[in-house]
């Protein structure tokens, strides 16, 4: 893709300014203060989207709800990922029926990366008619026209088209109140994972400017916000389609020599471009949280293959081993996928042993979900979903045996937290993260909400650590 076709002009951003002011206008005429609900499933990066979407309905005039029943305009924003997730957005679209009888005028939407797969756009056409709108991520950044076309026709308005993707800078977001947030640096896939429906609905990889996102960085720094995530499909290939000799590393370094009191992490990173340069760089960084999320998927090399996943379980554990040795104490996770189609037993207690090598801090863990219109979805699958789940339990039971004992291991220690918002312990009123990204549930004052404190750890669980600030 040429570079010049990919950045959405100052004009065309200029033009979508100009409907937020007519839907504005329009709604001011009616002397109406309309609301909206946006439902965000799935990634960060779809939490990152939903953002950009709050921040051009602001501009519109809306006010939000988190009840579909209050709302004049419902947007489900969608993930492909997992069969589950569709499933409850199809469930949630039939709920909306109710709603829309109730109020006729309510406009309902659905976005995100289901809506960019053409069998789903099919289906909600045809089976799902009180859905007014519906636009896939490539038709982002034009969301306040396609709205716009939708209230002046009164007519239903489909924004799917196959395109490659665009980047579009200063769209206006409306960020969650506290210490986190989300900057995505980069858009779309070119690995082609062959259980993986992302690369189809995101288009190829694009790479933000490196001073837009420093840019962004350095703003979110000034107001206040203290655990930054930078987002991508694969953050380790950005600047690849920049062709100016600048990686990923470079730009966490780069960040982390803005001034300030945050920590920065990253997701998600594919080991096949995860280099000894960039856990080098993490290690100098004094910003940079001592985390890493670098997802494996499988430990058997021939399933790695069917994965197209274009490494071994070899060079994984080469990498995490060099990551340990630069970064003493760095929690690692990882993602896992079980019976993947033609998986065997043994094949998958490859992937518990490797699991077991490693010695993650946690998982994030998956019996396979096949997806129309991947080449995984072709492929023979002879396990029982009884086998798998089997397989799936045994991961889970030396996974949770792990976890317990490396928070066991905390017990009795003084650790750094960031204290982000109120738990639902009575006993623990507080919750906080530590720099490896550790949930702690914290006895102490509220006033410590939003900032650095040092706590003591009192007791753990496997999913948690408990403590009390000191």
């Amino acid at each position: 893709m040429e570079r010049e076709n990919v950045l959405v002009s100052g004009a065309d951003l200029a033009r979508q300014r100009d409907f937020e002011e007519k839907i504005k206008t329009m709604f001011a005429a009616r002397q109406a203060h309309p609301v909206a609900c946006v439902d965000t499933f799935g990634c960060q990066q779809n939490v990152a989207d939903g953002q950009k979407l709050m921040g051009m309905l602001e501009a519109c005039g809306f006010t939000f709800t988190e009840d579909p029943k209050e709302a004049d305009l419902v947007i489900l924003n969608t993930c492909a990922v997992r069969e589950h997730a569709e499933q409850r957005v199809f469930g949630n679209l039939g709920i909306l029926t109710h709603t829309k009888r109730e109020n006729p005028e309510q406009v309902v939407a659905l976005c995100g990366c289901m809506a960019q797969e053409e069998r789903v756009a099919k289906r909600v056409k045809e089976s799902y008619r009180h859905v007014d709108l519906v636009f896939g991520p490539h038709a982002l950044w034009k969301f306040p026209e396609l709205l716009w076309q939708v209230y002046d026709s009164r007519r239903r308005v489909f924004a799917v088209d196959d395109e490659h993707g665009t980047i579009a800078e200063g769209i206006p977001v409306v960020r969650e109140k506290g210490v986190k947030a989300w900057v995505s640096i980069m858009y779309g896939c070119n690995n082609f994972c062959s259980y993986c429906i992302v690369p189809y609905v995101r288009g190829r990889e694009r790479s933000r400017d490196p001073e837009a996102v420093l840019a962004e960085v350095r703003e979110l720094v000034a107001a206040g916000y203290k655990d930054i995530t930078l987002l991508g499909q694969n953050v380790n290939s950005y600047g690849n389609d920049l062709e100016i000799g600048y990686d990923f590393a470079d730009l966490l370094a780069e960040i982390d020599r803005i001034p300030g009191e945050y920590w920065i992490r990253f997701m998600s990173s594919h080991p096949k471009d995860a280099t000894k340069k960039l856990f080098d760089t993490m290690a100098r960084c004094g910003h940079v949280a001592r985390q890493l999320h670098l997802p494996f998927q499988s430990g058997n090399d021939r399933v790695l293959r069917e994965m197209n996943r274009r490494y071994t379980r070899s060079q994984y554990l080469e990498l995490v081993n060099y990551a340990k040795e630069k970064m003493p104490g760095l929690v690692l996770t990882s993602d896992v996928i079980i019976g993947f189609p033609g998986e065997t037993e043994a094949e998958a207690m490859d992937t518990v042993s490797l699991v077991e090598e490693v010695g993650f801090d946690a998982l994030f863990t998956f019996i396979y979900s096949p997806r129309p219109g991947t080449k995984a979805a072709a492929m023979p699958d002879p396990a029982t979903r009884a086998e798998k789940q089997k397989w799936f339990d045994k991961l889970l039971e030396v996974q949770n045996r792990m976890s317990a004992a490396l928070h066991a291991a905390y017990i009795g220690r003084t650790v750094r937290v960031l204290v982000d918002g109120e738990s639902d312990d009575p006993d623990y009123p507080l919750s906080s993260r530590t720099e490896g990204n550790r949930l702690v549930r914290l006895k102490g004052d509220k006033a410590l909400i939003g900032q650095f404190a040092q706590v003591r750890v009192t007791a753990s669980n496997t999913w948690a650590l408990y403590a009390e600030a000191v």
